[in-house]
C-alpha cells in the first residue's frame, strides 16, 4: 500500500523544513507531495533542493497563487496517474499534527475516508480566537442543516482518502477553495456511499506565518451548501 501526504504551500518557508522532518519521523513509509503556488519567499527552491537526497519528496509548481481546492485537485489528480493507494490532506504549520498520521491510516482499511475531526468529541481546537471558533463551529452547524450530510466537521482539512473515492469523483468539476471544498469533496464522498469516519484530533492554530483565511472564502462556503443541495436534488452529484 502507498500512501500520500499532500502539502499545500504558499510563503511557508519558516515552516517547511519542520514539517517535513516531522512526517517523515513518523516512519509511515509515505511519500510528501508539495504543491507549491510560486511561493515568492523561496519555499519550491527549498524543496528542490532537499529532493536532491529524499526519493519520496515530490513538487508541484505553478504559475501562482491559485487557491487550496485547486492544489489538492491537482495533487489527487498526480496521486491517481502514479498509483497511489490512498491520500492525505494536511497543512504545512502545524494545525494538523504529523503525529496523528498513523490513526487516520489505521483506520483507511476500514473505510473509504477518514476525517480527523475538530469537533467530534466536543470542540478541540488550540489558540483560536473566539469569532473564528464560532465562525468555524456554526458553519459546521450550518452545512449539517442545509446539505443533510451528517459529518460533524465537514470543513475540516485534515484527511485520509481511498485513491477509490478520488477517482469516482469528477475532479475537474470540483472548483471551490478553502472551507467550501472540503465540504464539497465531504458532500461528493457521502452522495456516492462511500463509508467515513471521523476521529478526534486537536487542531491548533499555526505556529509562524500567516493564515491564509478571507471573507471571500468563507462567503463562498455559505452559497456553496445552497448549490450542493440543489445540484442533489437535480441528480447532478
Amino acid at each position: 500500500m502507498r500512501g500520500l501526504v499532500i502539502i499545500p504551500t504558499y510563503n511557508e518557508i519558516v515552516n517547511i523544513s519542520l514539517i517535513l522532518d516531522a512526517v517523515y519521523e513518523q516512519n509511515l513509509g509515505l511519500d510528501i507531495l508539495i504543491v507549491d503556488d510560486n511561493s515568492p519567499d523561496g519555499t519550491a527552491d527549498y524543496v528542490k533542493k532537499r529532493q536532491a537526497r529524499e526519493s519520496r519528496l515530490k513538487l508541484i509548481e505553478r504559475p501562482g497563487k491559485m487557491g487550496l481546492g485547486t492544489a489538492y485537485v491537482a495533487g489527487f489528480k498526480y496521486a491517481i496517474a502514479e498509483g497511489y493507494d490512498f491520500v492525505f490532506e494536511m497543512d504545512a504549520d502545524f494545525s494538523h499534527d504529523p503525529r496523528d498520521l498513523g490513526r487516520l491510516m489505521k483506520k483507511i482499511g476500514e473505510y473509504d475516508f477518514v476525517i480527523g475531526s475538530r469537533y467530534i468529541d466536543g470542540i478541540s481546537v488550540v489558540n483560536w480566537p473566539l469569532k473564528r471558533l464560532m465562525l468555524s463551529y456554526f458553519a459546521a452547524w450550518y452545512t449539517r442543516v442545509i446539505t443533510g450530510m451528517p459529518i460533524k466537521d465537514p470543513t475540516g482539512g485534515f484527511k485520509c482518502w481511498s485513491i477509490d473515492v478520488l477517482k469516482a469523483i469528477d475532479l475537474d468539476k470540483v472548483k471551490s477553495g478553502g472551507y467550501s471544498f472540503q465540504i464539497e469533496m465531504n458532500f461528493k464522498a457521502w452522495k456516492k456511499d462511500f463509508r467515513y469516519c471521523e476521529i478526534p484530533i486537536i487542531f491548533v492554530e499555526r505556529r509562524e506565518g500567516t493564515s491564509k483565511m478571507s471573507k471571500n472564502i468563507v462567503y463562498e462556503a455559505i452559497f456553496m451548501v445552497w448549490k450542493l443541495r440543489l445540484r442533489s436534488i437535480l441528480g447532478r452529484i
